[in-house]
C-alpha cells in the first residue's frame, strides 16, 4: 500500500455521504417511489448507507435494491474468466419509480451502461439517475452522474479503489497506479 494515496478519509466519506443525501432530498423531496439500487459490491453498501440516513430524515421509507450487471457487461467474455455472479434483488416497485443507481466509482461509463440494461429488465421507472462516490474522468460512453460525491483527476495508469468497513473493515478511497 505505500504507492496508494488517500484521497479519502473515512471521516470525508461519511460527510460526502451525508451531503449526498441532503442533495438527493434536495432534488427528490418526499418521493414515496424513491429506490436506491445499489450496483454490486461496493455500491450495494454505499447504497444501504444512504438509504439509512434518508430514512432517518424522510417521512416515507425508501426502496432499496441491489443489482449485479456482470452477465450485462460487454466486455466479460473478453476476461478469460467465468464472472462471479451476486445476488441481485430488485422489489417489484421499479415500474414508475424514481431510481437512482448508487455505484462507487464512475470511470468509463461502461458499468453504469449495463446497469441501465439490467434495471430495465425488471420494468420502466420514471427516471433513473446516477450517484457515484468518486467520479475519476475517462468517460467511454455519454454518461455523467447526477451526483458526485467528488471528481478526483486521475491517469490512465492509475486506479481507485473504494474501500468499505463492510467488506474492508475500513473506510478509505485510494489512489494507486494499476497492478
Amino acid at each position: 500500500m505505500s504507492d496508494a494515496r488517500t484521497i479519502m478519509t473515512a471521516k470525508e466519506m461519511a460527510r460526502t455521504l451525508e451531503r449526498l443525501a441532503s442533495e438527493v432530498i434536495e432534488r427528490r423531496g418526499e418521493d414515496e417511489t424513491l429506490m436506491l439500487v445499489g450496483v454490486q459490491r461496493r455500491g450495494v453498501d454505499l447504497a444501504r448507507r444512504l438509504k439509512a440516513i434518508l430514512d432517518a430524515r424522510l417521512s416515507v421509507p425508501t426502496l432499496f435494491g441491489m443489482l449485479d450487471i456482470n452477465l450485462y457487461r460487454d466486455d466479460w467474455s473478453n476476461l478469460g474468466i467465468s464472472p462471479t455472479i451476486s445476488s441481485t434483488d430488485i422489489p417489484a416497485g421499479i415500474e414508475g419509480a424514481n431510481v437512482i443507481l448508487v455505484d462507487d466509482v464512475l470511470y468509463s461509463g461502461r458499468t453504469t451502461r449495463a446497469a441501465l440494461e439490467a434495471i430495465l429488465d425488471f420494468g420502466r421507472p420514471r427516471r433513473v439517475e446516477l450517484l457515484v462516490l468518486i467520479d475519476r474522468g475517462h468517460r467511454e460512453l455519454p454518461i455523467q452522474a447526477d451526483y458526485v460525491g467528488k471528481r478526483v483527476n486521475t491517469a490512465s495508469h492509475e486506479r481507485v479503489d473504494v474501500l468499505v468497513a463492510e467488506r474492508d473493515e475500513q473506510d478509505k478511497v485510494l489512489l494507486r497506479a494499476k497492478a
